[in-house]
Parts: structure tokens; sequence; C-alpha cells
């Protein structure tokens, strides 16, 4: 199996626009997706993942790291553990270096297959708003540079095009490529696992719903079926 990019899908918005636009640069047939399960509490979002890759018909590998839940404990990995966010602090459903080594194990195999580069759907906003310690260009620079001295390949990229992204930008930009709507209805965001507007409280809905509330002050005619819910309140 020869690739051109290898992208990290979690089955979410942001790593979903990743695949849509690694698709268009590369064609389908030249993009591996790459989803994880690590003991997640919502491990439903790589049935998402998988519904996207085969309706855009893109070959897609899972990978086990389920090691984590034996080295690490967060919200994100034990159902127990009641999920706690605030703006003064970090949420408990950080997992620690997770982007870090999901980018390490992509590119590896990237570059076993020969692709000169990786997507990841990190959006610095992240960072700023929920304390995503590994979201930022920044991170992912330290990261590209240890994989450039482990394969000796000056040019090998992690691809981050949504990181200085707004959520509105990056709903702007899923529209411009006629993927918008599809994402809406087929992609999970929410910490608790729950579809389409999801919770509304967790910072990924909060971030998400904001973007899609303000695209819709822009595009008053464009619809999709939980409309109401989200681009109708106050």
């Amino acid at each position: 199996m020869q690739k051109k990019t290898i992208v990290v899908h979690s089955g979410g918005m942001d790593s979903s626009i990743c695949l849509a636009l690694a698709i268009e640069q590369y064609g389908a047939q030249n993009v591996l997706a790459m989803s994880f399960t690590y003991g997640q509490r919502h491990s439903q979002e790589l049935l998402y993942a998988q519904k996207i890759c085969e309706e855009w018909g893109v070959e897609r590998i899972v990978i086990d790291l389920n090691c984590l839940n034996e080295i690490t404990e967060n919200a994100l990995l034990n159902k127990k553990t009641k999920i706690e966010y605030s703006q003064d602090n970090i949420p408990n459903t950080l997992v620690v270096g997770r982007n870090g080594l999901m980018a390490r194990i992509a590119a590896i195999h990237a570059h076993h297959l020969g692709a000169k580069s990786i997507f990841m759907g990190v959006i610095e906003i992240e960072e700023a708003n929920s304390g995503y310690r590994d979201c930022s260009r920044k991170y992912m620079d330290i990261i590209q540079a240890g994989l450039r001295m482990d394969f000796a390949e000056p040019e090998f990229e992690i691809k981050t095009p949504l990181v200085y992204m707004t959520k509105l930008q990056t709903m702007e930009l899923a529209y411009q490529i006629g993927k918008l709507h599809f994402l809406l209805e087929n992609t999970l965001t929410c910490y608790e696992g729950i579809p389409k507007q999801g919770c509304g409280k967790c910072p990924a809905c909060k971030l998400r719903n904001e973007g899609i509330k303000e695209f819709c002050k822009l595009h008053p005619d464009f619809g999709f079926s939980y409309y109401s819910e989200v681009c109708s309140k106050s």
C-alpha cells in the first residue's frame, strides 16, 4: 500500500475537514485515514469516522492505544469520572500528550508508506479556550522537528490547515468546499458522545455551536436538522 498522506481522523468536525482537504489535494485513493481507540468514553466517534471514510471512499485503519488507560487517568478515559470544566481550570478530559503521540504514530506509518506528510485537525482556539496544550502550531513544530530527525527527511510535514482559524472560519471553509451540511450531520464532537448539537455544555460543544450560530447569521438560508436547537437560541 502506498499513500501520499495520512490524516489523523477522530470522526469530529475539524479532523474531517482535514480529511476533505487531503482528498482535494491528493485524491481519495492516495489518502489513508488513521483513527485511534484509546479507551475514550465516547468511542462511538469511531463509527462516525468509519461512515465518513466509507462515504468518501478513503481507506482507513484503527490503531489500538488502549495502553493509555494503564499509564494515565482522566475523565475522557474513565467513564466513572464526572467530566468537569470551568474557565479557570484545565478540563479533566485533557489526555496529556495525546496529539503528540498520535502524530508520531501516524507519521511513522506515513514514512513507511512513502508519504511525506500527515494532517492533524488541531486548532489553537482549543488551547486558548479549553487548555489543551497540544493543540498549537508551536507544539506541532516541536513534534515535526523530531520526526524529521527520525526519518532523516527534512521536508516531512505535519499539516495543520485549521490551526489558526476560529470555529466560524472552519465552518466557512467546510461550506466553501461543499462539505458543511454533511459534516454537521455526520460528525461527533461532544465530550459526552451526544451527536449533532451535543450536550451544549462541554467546551467542545460550546465552541462548535457558537461557530455554527455565527455561521447561521451570515448564511440565514443554510439549513440542517438541528438548526432550531442551535441557531434559534438567543
